[in-house]
C-alpha cells in the first residue's frame, strides 16, 4: 500500500460552515459515467454487478479523486440498492433507468414489503465503505441514500416517468397508505444510512431527485414530516448532512427548516437568489452539467460567477446542478477541478 496522503478535511468544514483555504469541490455522478477506465469495466458487468464486488467498487469510487484532485469521495451504487432487501424487484435497464416488476398499487402491497438488514442484505456496501475509509481516501467519503418520495415514485411508476401522475394520483386518493408507504421508506432509509455511517462515511447526501415535481404546500403535508423524522435520526450521527433534488428551487426554504447541514441547488435557483430568500446554511452547487461541454472559456467564465457568489458568505461547496453526462471529458473535469482550487484561495 502507497503511503497515504494526508487526509483532506476542507469539504466536511465548509459542510459545516466553517472557514476554508479554498472551496471544496466533488461532482454528482462523477464515479464512473465518463471515465475510460469505468466504460471498460461496464462492458463486463453491471452497476449490480459492480456495487457487488467491494475491491472493485471502491476502485471506481476512488478513480475521480485521484484523477480529478476533488474534496470527497461519493460512493458508487444507486439509490435503488436497498429496495431488494425489502422485497421490491428492481432491474437497471440500460437507456430506461430503474424498472419495478411489482408496482405499489394498494395498502395489501404497502403491508407486504419488509425491513432491511444492512449486515445481511447489503454487506458489499459496507465493505466497500469500510475498504475506501481504511487504507484507500485522502478525502472524506459521502454516502448516499434516495428520499421515499423518489423512491416511491418508482415503485408507483414501475419505473421512471415524466409526470408522476401515478405517484401523486395514490398520495391524493389514498393518503393512508401513502402515510404508510413513507413510514417504511422513512425506517429503511435511517437503518441503511446509519449502517454507512458506521462502516466509515464521513458526509450523506439524501437525494429527493424527484420531488420537485409537487408544490410547496404538498411538500409540507405529504413529505415534509418524513424528512424531519429522517434528518433527526440521522443527526444523532454528528455528520454532514446534505440535501439535493432537480427542479426543486421552490423546496429550498422548506428544506432549510429541516435539521439538516447543505441545502444543494440545481442550476435553476442562483445561490443570491437562495441567500436572498433566507438560505443561511451551507449551499452546495451549482453549474449546469450542460456547460461541461461548451468551450473551456464559456465553462470559466460560469464557473466563476458561481464562485463569486458562493464565497460571499463561508458554508460553500462546489458542484454541478445535477449529474455528470457521460459525454463530458475527463481532462474537462480535472481543469474545472484546479481552476476552481485556484481561483476560490487566490480569493
Amino acid at each position: 500500500m502507497t503511503q497515504q496522503k494526508e487526509f483532506n478535511d476542507t469539504f466536511l468544514k465548509a459542510a459545516r460552515g466553517e472557514k476554508t483555504d479554498h472551496v471544496p469541490v466533488w461532482y454528482m455522478r462523477q464515479a464512473g459515467r465518463s471515465q475510460p477506465e469505468y466504460r471498460a469495466l461496464k462492458e463486463k458487468y453491471s452497476l449490480f454487478e459492480i456495487t457487488h464486488q467491494p475491491e472493485l467498487c471502491a476502485y471506481v469510487t476512488r478513480l475521480p479523486v485521484e484523477q480529478y484532485n476533488v474534496d470527497a469521495a461519493i460512493l458508487y451504487k444507486d439509490i435503488m440498492t436497498p429496495l431488494p432487501a425489502i422485497g421490491v424487484d428492481v432491474e437497471i435497464k440500460t437507456g430506461i433507468g430503474p424498472v419495478i416488476d411489482n408496482p405499489i398499487r394498494s395498502m395489501q402491497d404497502v403491508e407486504k414489503l419488509g425491513e432491511i438488514n444492512p449486515e445481511e442484505d447489503v454487506p458489499y456496501v459496507l465493505d466497500t465503505i469500510k475498504l475506501l475509509t481504511n487504507e484507500q481516501l485522502s478525502v472524506p467519503l459521502i454516502g448516499f441514500a434516495g428520499a421515499p418520495f423518489t423512491l416511491a415514485s418508482y415503485m408507483i411508476e414501475g419505473g421512471p416517468s415524466k409526470n408522476y401522475n401515478k405517484t401523486k394520483a395514490f398520495m391524493y386518493a389514498e393518503p393512508k397508505a401513502w402515510f404508510a408507504l413513507m413510514d417504511k421508506l422513512a425506517q429503511m432509509t435511517i437503518t441503511y444510512v446509519n449502517a454507512q455511517i458506521d462502516a466509515g462515511a464521513k458526509a450523506i447526501q439524501i437525494f429527493d431527485s424527484w420531488v420537485g415535481t409537487l408544490n410547496v404546500a404538498d411538500y409540507r403535508y405529504f413529505i415534509k414530516p418524513t424528512m424531519e423524522r429522517i434528518f433527526s435520526e440521522l443527526r444523532k450521527k454528528n455528520v454532514p448532512l446534505i440535501m439535493f433534488g432537480v427542479g426543486a428551487g421552490h423546496l429550498a426554504k422548506e428544506w432549510h427548516d429541516l435539521p439538516l447541514d447543505v441545502v444543494g441547488l440545481d442550476w435553476r435557483l442562483p445561490i443570491t437568489e437562495a441567500r436572498q430568500m433566507g438560505l443561511t446554511k451551507t449551499l452546495q452547487g451549482n453549474l449546469d452539467p450542460a456547460i461541461l461541454l461548451a468551450p473551456w472559456e464559456v465553462i470559466e467564465e460560469r464557473a466563476k460567477a458561481i464562485l463569486d457568489a458562493g464565497m460571499m458568505q463561508d458554508g460553500y461547496i462546489f458542484n454541478l446542478g445535477h449529474g455528470v453526462f457521460p459525454q463530458v471529458k475527463p481532462e474537462t473535469l480535472k481543469r474545472l477541478t484546479a481552476f476552481i482550487h485556484e481561483y476560490s484561495s487566490k480569493k
